[in-house]
């Protein structure tokens, strides 16, 4: 295994956070974070582009590059991998690998199971090594209803995923059903008004993504600090400094 692989079997499951750039990334890492991912939503937002639309395959290519050689393990949440030709995603998680990323995330969009299947298999052959977090949208963009999460979750399994993520699943007791009947970890998505981490670790859950809550929060606070110096009033919050950021793009260390 490797280390980020190892990680969804420790003792605790593996809050990811998710970060947009450079110096989002290198600042979580600063916490002490096991490991990072990036967000689909903070990415392409912050390109101007439409997230879900295969719009930021270069830009998702760029950041990998530039976050890959960090000190900590980083998974790509690359949509369903910018295309819909398996030998395409298959060449795009080898670049993805080429520049040292742990583990890509890759979304079916409740598409059909079996070509995303065949992406999964593109993806392990390409780049064994990568941890494949296959995403079934079934709670997402669907109801979660009848059995086809599980149709899928079987067939991402049997095609090599090494985690599945089922984003919108937040009913306890679907989620511990969920947990027996799969064979690799399961990854849930965090939301404010779900299970709290502890009671995820205690139904089972290895992985606990934060996806674009931490962009879609630094935009409000943002917008937020913003109108409350048009107000005469001093913004909540403890920023960094000029210094502290500019650390983050400085020294290629201040990860540790």
């Amino acid at each position: 295994m490797t280390v980020f692989a190892d990680l969804h079997h420790a003792d605790t499951p593996l809050l990811l956070p998710n970060a947009w750039d450079h110096a989002s990334a290198l600042a979580l890492a600063s916490r002490g974070f096991r490991a990072i991912g990036t967000t689909s939503l903070g990415v392409a937002a912050s390109a101007g582009l439409p997230d879900g639309a295969a719009a930021t395959r270069e830009h998702t290519l760029r950041l990998a590059h530039g976050l890959g050689s960090q000190p900590f393990p980083l998974s790509v949440d690359a949509e369903g991998g910018f295309s819909d030709d398996p030998d395409e995603v298959g060449e795009f998680a080898r670049e993805l690998w080429a520049a040292g990323a742990a583990g890509v995330n890759l979304e079916d969009g409740l598409g059909p199971a079996g070509r995303h299947a065949a992406k999964i298999s593109a993806v392990k052959s390409a780049a064994p090594g990568l941890f494949v977090n296959a995403r079934t949208d079934t709670h997402w963009l669907g109801d979660g209803g009848g059995d086809d999460t599980r149709r899928r979750l079987d067939l991402y399994q049997e095609a090599g995923a090494d985690g599945v993520f089922v984003p919108g699943l937040r009913e306890p007791g679907a989620i511990a059903a969920l947990v027996r009947h799969l064979g690799v970890p399961l990854n849930i998505l965090y939301s404010p008004d779900g299970p709290a981490v502890p009671h995820l670790a205690d139904l089972g859950v290895r992985r606990v993504s934060l996806g674009s809550l931490l962009y879609r929060r630094a935009l409000g606070a943002a917008v937020e600090a913003a109108t409350a110096v048009a107000s005469g009033h001093v913004p909540e919050g403890t920023p960094y400094s000029y210094d502290d950021v500019q650390a983050l793009s400085a020294d290629p260390g201040a990860s540790g």
